[in-house]
């Protein structure tokens, strides 16, 4: 079976991904990360199940994992949901146009023990075989900043 027609927008994303970025906080020491990152599209069905993961550069200990999926609805609208093994879940809204995805939440939920997020922000942009993506954030009583960037090849 081939992609489902609605997941055509997306399908720059579609495939296996790896890189290196940066992260940075106000309440958090910088530092640097590799990453892996999949778009799979099951046959026949409407949406892409996203999967993410990263390790820290200096010493390839685990950081952070998430998973969810993009579902366009039409006219270049795209959602997503994600969750997170550290209580937070996220629910976005965005665009997709030209090989750029743009989501912003909608919601965001915590759980009772997860950090205080408020607001996320993801832009990822293709070109080619190299994704590059940055994403803001509100947590822990800050206003929405800049949280990490990184560039990523398809493997």
């Amino acid at each position: 079976m081939s992609v489902h027609p609605d997941v055509t927008p997306l399908e720059f994303l579609l495939g296996s991904w790896k890189g290196s970025g940066h992260g940075e906080y106000p309440t958090i020491e910088s530092f640097d990360y590799f990453e892996e990152v999949s778009f799979v599209a099951p046959p026949g069905k409407p949406f892409v199940v996203y999967t993410q993961k990263t390790r820290h550069a200096d010493d390839d200990r685990p950081l952070h994992t998430e998973t969810g999926y993009l579902r366009p609805v039409g006219d270049g609208t795209v959602e997503m949901t994600l969750a997170q093994p550290t209580g937070v879940v996220e629910i976005h809204v965005g665009t997709v146009s030209a090989g750029r995805l743009e989501l912003t939440t909608h919601q965001v939920g915590l759980t009772p023990t997860a950090k205080e997020v408020t607001s996320v922000r993801r832009e990822l942009a293709v070109d080619g075989d190299t994704l590059t993506y940055d994403l803001a954030m509100a947590a822990v009583g800050r206003p929405i900043t800049h949280h990490l960037h990184a560039v990523l090849h398809r493997i």
